[in-house]
């Protein structure tokens, strides 16, 4: 090791799913949403002004803290936005976890938590989660530096019941509580009607999924006026201009179209629903999926099998190479078409196992 390198700080990186480009693909492993955005995007898209691409952007992001704040039927200093999630998140964790005590989250999650934890030099505890891939509610009662879990739950899928968080933050009242909405969406009851009777939660949810806005980086969280106020603290004194304009404006868009939002959430539900039966059928275990994806096991063929082969025919899944997931497939919801070949794959090469 060379001299200048004793004071470099090294973590094992966050590694995220492959993003190829290929002819004829079937892109299954990323969470994206198989549609594309509302109308009104395109509209917003058009009649952005080039004049303002030379000035920095509204550090406030009013205009779609604003929507927002419309939407949810909340005050906009009750609402933090950043780049996608992740730049929320990491926020978060920079802000909120402080304490010599370790932070509280489940074993099978949310692959960044870990990361962030490491870059910020955070004390964690990873609480496993039961059989059934279900948070333990009474694994988090103990003192700890925060508490941060996605719900429903990633890579898993699977919703915890809205008592179950009340419970956690009944017996965490000391700590900020941090309840990952990326997916809630597409099932499970949100914890943000909690927000005005705990001050320490904070609810965090995202446009890449069912706005179908991953390539735009919209995030978002809720939570009382004064944890909103000590983000915006952190984020001025690290960034201030994390929104740009673009994303201000096609942000703001995406929230006016109520009815198309509805219309491909829907969409994709019963999809979901549908390929769950389907591949029940075919000898696939899983759970009670409340996302964009479901999250396999096969009775008779490994996962990483199924993985690579499928890799071949170019419909690209999500396998995660960890204890106790490392023969479960992750596969997003896409296109009833999409799913259809995926499922035409499998039936033919379970004949082909039999």
């Amino acid at each position: 090791m060379k001299a200048w390198e004793k004071n470099v700080r090294t973590v094992v990186p966050y590694v995220p799913g492959e993003q190829p480009n290929q002819i004829g693909m079937i892109k299954l492993n990323t969470n994206e949403n198989p549609y594309p955005p509302a109308p009104g995007v395109q509209e917003a898209i058009k009649s952005l002004d080039d004049k303002k691409m030379r000035l920095y952007p509204d550090p406030t992001a009013d205009l779609l803290v604003s929507e927002l704040a419309d939407f949810y039927h909340l005050d906009k200093d009750q609402i933090f936005v950043g780049v996608g999630s992740d730049d929320v998140l990491a926020m978060c964790f920079l802000t909120f976890f402080n304490s010599e005590r370790p932070i509280f989250f489940p074993d099978i999650t949310y692959s960044f938590y870990d990361v962030w934890a490491d870059v910020f030099r955070i004390p964690y505890e990873c609480q496993p989660l039961d059989e059934n891939f279900r948070i333990v509610k009474e694994d988090y009662y103990r003192a700890n530096g925060g508490v941060i879990f996605p719900n429903p739950n990633a890579p898993t899928g699977i919703a915890q019941d809205l008592s179950d968080i009340e419970d956690i933050l009944q017996h965490n009242q000391d700590v900020v509580v941090i309840v990952d909405e990326a997916y809630i969406d597409f099932g499970g009851h949100s914890a943000l009607e909690l927000i005005d009777r705990y001050e320490n939660l904070l609810v965090v949810q995202t446009f890449s999924k069912s706005r179908s806005l991953a390539g735009m980086r919209i995030g978002y969280a809720f939570g009382n006026k004064q944890l909103i106020k000590y983000l915006n603290d952190v984020k001025y004194s690290f960034n201030s201009y994390t929104m740009n304009y673009p994303s201000l404006v096609i942000g703001r868009a995406a929230l006016a179209d109520r009815a198309y939002f509805e219309e491909t959430r829907n969409k994709i539900i019963a999809t979901r629903e549908r390929v769950k039966k389907e591949l029940a059928g075919l000898g696939f275990t899983f759970g009670d999926s409340m996302t964009n994806f479901l999250f396999i096991t096969h009775e008779k063929v490994a996962a990483r099998e199924l993985f690579e082969a499928l890799k071949i025919k170019k419909i690209y899944v999500r396998y995660f190479n960890k204890p106790r997931i490392d023969n479960y497939l992750r596969v997003t919801i896409g296109t009833d078409e999409e799913m259809d070949a995926l499922l035409a794959f499998f039936r033919d090469y379970l004949k082909k196992k039999a």
